[in-house]
């Protein structure tokens, strides 16, 4: 934007030494032209072959022929190769959400297949693709698997709410781990279990991570948010992510506050809360009475992390509250967290902000996989919302407020592209 002023401005003082187009002589040039006949041009694109392309993901309820028809392919020898051939096989096998693209002729025949997936290997995942090509050669297919890099791009999209984050997201064709990423860096700014409102909006910029130049649909690794807006009932609010020149990274706000506080907004990342803070029908005991924590349904299994930096003051078995940890962070704070399938930590141990101290479970008086978590300040409970809102924000660096100055000026043109595509719905590089 700021290219094209400059240019407009430089052209503008030569604009005098140009001659006026009234005043250069004219001439009128007429040339008979005559097409190729109607059947000639019929001709010509008959003997061009067609070749079509359609993607797709698989399903876990795949077959060879259920894939090949949902991708328009009609070719029954391709359909008995992908049963058949032991490097084909892998398209169906192992975890569903490959992304295939198929090429075809005409009449259906398969010409191409390739499915990108992630790499077998968990640590070259992170870097990694698996590409797996069938190709038809001397009327033949063969099957061939290769590794691939994967690659960062950064993009763009915006949203506005109807219904949730992640419906809004999918609209703007977002990645869910990049809209989760959006809810975790506004966590301390917005309650989006109870303060998301119908007409709210968002713009981000973030990296995804593409194979072969589409976005990757598996792994957590597929999209990582570099700045945000997000307007929520008429406030806005927005977050930065800024390394400084001691290497720490962080998310701050467009006017250099942190984003990270001392304690963060939920022991998950966006999770459902079926039991807030605030009077309930105890679903056990069967009487109306104060809950004095905050209870998150989640899948057992899912990892649960503590909110803030302390010591591990309890780990092991409490009545009701089943597998138990009790941290004790600074100035009187302390938290717990109940019904786990699993504890990771031991007591006396050292721990940091979102370190993993669990699992999720449904031990004890629990009537199904949920984690109770509880915040107390001096023993007494509190709304753990409330809590981290008003905890200690880390300070950015004196040294590091210049630099991070000119990389908001440049992050704030990037967002308001990024606002300008809300209307499409779209997500562009």
């Amino acid at each position: 934007m700021f290219a094209l002023a400059g240019f407009g401005a430089a052209a503008f003082g030569i604009a005098p030494m140009v001659p006026d187009a009234s005043d250069l002589p004219k001439r009128l040039v007429t040339e008979i032209v005559t097409p190729d006949s109607m059947q000639s041009q019929l001709d010509a694109l008959a003997e061009h072959a067609l070749e079509l392309y359609r993607t797709d993901l698989t399903r876990s309820s795949d077959t060879a022929d259920s894939l090949l028809k949902r991708l328009n392919v009609s070719d029954a020898s391709a359909a008995a190769f992908l049963r058949s051939d032991p490097t084909a096989r892998k398209l169906l096998e192992g975890r569903a959400g490959k992304m295939v693209r198929v090429q075809t002729d005409e009449a259906g025949a398969l010409t191409e297949l390739v499915a990108r997936y992630a790499a077998s290997n968990a640590e070259a995942a992170a870097t990694q693709f698996q590409r797996l090509r069938v190709m038809r050669i001397a009327g033949k297919l063969l099957a061939t698997v290769e590794t691939g890099r994967l690659e960062a791009q950064v993009r763009m999209g915006s949203g506005t709410i109807r219904s949730s984050l992640f419906a809004a997201t999918d609209d703007a064709r977002i990645p869910d781990p990049v809209a989760t990423q959006l809810a975790e860096v506004f966590s301390t700014d917005i309650d989006f279990h109870r303060e998301l409102r119908k007409g709210d909006t968002f713009s981000v910029v973030y990296e995804a991570m593409t194979a072969d130049g589409e976005p990757i649909t598996w792994g957590t690794s597929s999209g990582k948010v570099l700045a945000a807006d997000f307007v929520n009932n008429g406030r806005s609010y927005s977050a930065v992510w800024f390394k400084d020149g001691q290497g720490k990274s962080a998310y701050y706000g467009l006017d250099g506050q942190s984003k990270r506080r001392a304690f963060l907004a939920s022991p998950m990342e966006f999770s459902r809360v079926t039991s807030g803070f605030a009077m309930r029908m105890h679903p056990i005991q069967n009487v109306w009475k104060q809950h004095k924590g905050v209870d998150y349904g989640a899948p057992s299994g899912t990892p649960i992390r503590t909110v803030g930096d302390g010591v591990v003051e309890f780990a092991g078995t409490q009545n009701g509250y089943g597998n138990v940890v009790e941290i004790r962070h600074s100035n009187q704070r302390s938290t717990l967290y109940a019904h786990l399938s699993r504890i990771d930590v031991r007591k006396g141990q050292h721990v940091e902000q979102g370190m993993r101290i669990g699992a999720v479970g449904s031990t004890g008086w629990a009537t199904g996989p949920h984690l109770h978590f509880e915040v107390k300040v001096g023993g007494l409970q509190q709304d753990p919302m409330i809590m981290a809102k008003a905890s200690e924000a880390v300070a950015l660096t004196p040294a590091g407020k210049a630099e991070f100055a000119l990389l908001a000026r440049s992050v704030k043109s990037q967002l308001d592209v990024a606002d300008s595509i809300r209307n499409s719905g779209a997500s562009v590089e």
